[in-house]
């Protein structure tokens, strides 16, 4: 893509009620707009970049067996009353509207319910077990308190999965695939050495749920560890009958802050028994459906990543979501017209900034943005059929020919 064809622009200065370096930078860099509080546009930069972690999530979903659905974001309060979780008493995050016509709708937070309700029209045996579906949508949460930029926000990009099993064994083996897909989404991503996968509280259906966190100084959580990681506790279950389980004393515990990126949860009959999804057995004996529900929050992994990854000088992107892998710095008439060719060449990979504008503020641009590699071809360079290379991550630079160039672009 040439930078000159887009209709976003880098800026000065994020707006002054954002504190969070990822929310400044990822508004300045031309990545996301900010509408209010908790509440952001993505910017063609800022989709790709979501796009790219949406689909390394897809595709490790899709490898445990799990079937993409797309469902309604409106909700019909019938079905939240019979699981108690319409009332705002219970669930405090609602955002409702009344209808014209009268009653109220509201706009899900979550798809227990809905999804739950749905699979009441196709599973009617043990035959039609296990299903897993899964979705991308946008969820709403009436925040108390949007921060951190994409982090928390009251509108979010969120991968829910559901899984539907004639028993608990069943629903045990697909847990484990989860555990286990979910630790290469985040291996792909670019956070697989700061996050893990931790113990926090399953609530009333579950002793133990868990979460994946990545380490970050920002974080809201405090996670506790021993010295090889192999237990990571959420501090709400960092209590005397628990750490007797773990065989663990607390003082001998590290502890760190860190950002939530994921969690898993047994569900069992929490949902299939109020709303009544059942099947027929073997037997012909009548049998609740054993649930469980699997969660990522996209945008908030790509938040979670600008904050972990950013320098002094702006975002920095793993290879694997950046919105483009190559920035090309093009100077003088040979060196444009190269550059176009390439751009022409490779327009899925290369960002081209071609704009009327001083060679120090594409270099600053470059930067801001966290595109892996920047490519500068300058008359210069071209006359010595050279290019200049240099690494975003870790800042190294070096000249490379219009051959090896042409091999990595190819690659």
């Amino acid at each position: 893509m040439k930078l000159s064809r887009s209709f976003t622009r880098t800026l000065r200065n994020a707006p002054k009620d954002e504190t969070a370096r990822s929310a400044q930078y990822l508004i300045r860099a031309g990545f996301v707009n900010k509408e209010m509080a908790g509440v952001y546009d993505f910017l063609p930069l800022g989709l790709r970049t979501l796009k790219n972690i949406e689909q390394i999530i897809r595709e490790e979903m899709n490898a445990i067996g799990a079937e993409e659905l797309q469902m309604s974001a409106l909700q019909n309060p019938e079905l939240w009353e019979k699981t108690d979780r319409w009332s705002d008493q219970e669930v405090d995050i609602w955002f409702k509207t009344e209808l014209s016509a009268g009653g109220e709708l509201g706009l899900a937070p979550t798809h227990e319910e809905p999804i739950t309700n749905l699979m009441k029209t196709y599973i009617k045996s043990y035959k039609d077990l296990p299903v897993f579906a899964y979705q991308f949508q946008t969820k709403f949460r009436n925040e108390l308190r949007a921060k951190s930029g994409i982090m928390r926000t009251r509108e979010f990009l969120m991968k829910d999965m559901y899984s539907f099993c004639a028993d608990e064994e069943t629903h045990n083996e697909f847990y484990h695939k989860a555990e286990e897909a979910y630790k290469r989404v985040y291996e792909r991503v670019g956070l697989g050495d700061c996050t893990h996968q931790t113990f926090a509280s399953g609530g009333i259906f579950a002793k133990f749920s868990h979460e994946f966190q990545t380490e970050l100084p920002v974080g809201e959580d405090t996670i506790y560890y021993n010295d090889d990681k192999s237990i990571v506790l959420n501090e709400e279950v960092v209590l005397p009958e628990v750490l007797d389980e773990f065989g663990v004393k607390k003082e001998d515990l590290k502890s760190e802050n860190a950002a939530e990126v994921g969690n898993i949860f047994t569900l069992k009959y929490k949902y299939s028994e109020p709303l009544g999804l059942k099947f027929d057995s073997k037997d012909g004996k009548e049998q609740t459906v054993f649930m469980g529900c699997y969660g990522i929050g996209v945008s908030r992994v790509m938040g979670v990543i600008a904050e972990k990854f950013a320098d002094d000088k702006g975002l920095v992107w793993p290879e694997n979501i950046a919105p483009y892998k190559y920035y090309i710095i093009a100077i003088g008439e040979a060196g444009n017209k190269i550059a176009s060719e390439l751009e022409k060449e490779h327009p899925e990979t290369i960002l081209l900034d071609d704009r009327d504008a001083r060679v120090g503020e594409k270099f600053a641009d470059a930067e801001l943005m966290g595109i892996p590699y920047r490519i500068v071809i300058s008359d210069k360079t071209i006359a010595e059929e050279k290019v200049e290379w240099a690494d975003r991550k870790t800042g190294e630079t070096k000249l490379l020919t219009m051959g090896e160039l042409t091999a990595i672009l190819q690659k």
